[in-house]
């Protein structure tokens, strides 16, 4: 018996002319509105990767994201940017909440700045001195545009005895060293929290953002690759008898 000769279609190409097996089943399919490649063209199909039977994939399924958001009951998969922080400092969790109400419901860049500064690590927060605040706000050149401004940073301010004079100023942060804070208030300075700061400038006006040196950090004198970036080598104890040949001389290859 012919195979698919119960279906209609086939019956009606049994009655008429004896078939081929493979002749009868091509033409079955086509009559059914399935597309039918030759033989040939199937095989290339199949060695290509196309085809019914395509090449191996690695690394999730297609399924598996889908299966794990409705397992979880999340709609989209995390883009990477934080939307809280990660610290489980109380105030800071509240500072948070106040300013992503604020940088909700005002147009200023400045709470959506500092809204984005309280998500990120300690690492990228990094602590400011008061020789650099000073620096840059007392620069003769651009010094005037800081006049009468409250200076804020989205981290610690930290004492500096290289600093002689302290000038009178207004400096909000999330902490303050003791020594800082006691050389700001003994040159009639004020010393401010974020949430005061809220209260005074809503908006962030008459307000100038500080941070400072990200990549002051140790850690990353050691970052790069190859010769002449400078990078510091991780070296167990520096002396004649410790990475002196290699990179540290012209006759070994390169010099750093």
């Amino acid at each position: 018996r012919h195979a698919g000769a119960g279906t209609s279609a086939g019956t009606a190409l049994a009655k008429t002319e004896l078939l081929h097996p493979s002749e009868f089943r091509a033409r079955t399919l086509s009559l059914r509105g399935q597309r039918r490649r030759p033989l040939d063209d199937r095989r290339q199909r199949r060695q290509d990767g196309c085809g019914s039977r395509q090449a191996p994939r690695y690394g999730r399924p297609k399924w598996l994201k889908s299966a794990w958001m409705a397992l979880t009951g999340t709609l989209s998969v995390a883009s990477g940017h934080r939307k809280a922080p990660h610290s489980d400092n109380p105030y800071l969790k509240l500072l948070h909440k106040l300013f992503s109400f604020l940088a909700r419901r005002t147009d200023s860049k400045f709470n959506q700045t500092v809204l984005r500064r309280l998500r990120m690590s300690k690492i990228n927060r990094p602590p400011i001195s008061l020789s650099k605040i000073c620096a840059v706000t007392n620069n003769p050149s651009s010094g005037k545009a800081y006049e009468g401004k409250i200076r804020a940073v989205v981290g610690a301010v930290t004492d500096d005895n290289r600093l002689y004079e302290v000038p009178k100023m207004t400096v909000c942060a999330l902490r303050f060293t003791n020594t800082a804070r006691a050389r700001i208030e003994k040159a009639g300075g004020e010393c401010l929290t974020f949430d005061q700061l809220a209260m005074r400038a809503p908006t962030g006006s008459n307000v100038v953002l500080l941070r400072g040196p990200k990549n002051a950090r140790e850690a990353v004198k050691h970052f790069g690759f190859g010769p002449h970036t400078n990078k510091k080598p991780y070296v167990e104890s520096k002396g004649r008898k410790f990475e002196r040949a290699r990179g540290r001389r012209r006759s070994r290859g390169f010099k750093v």
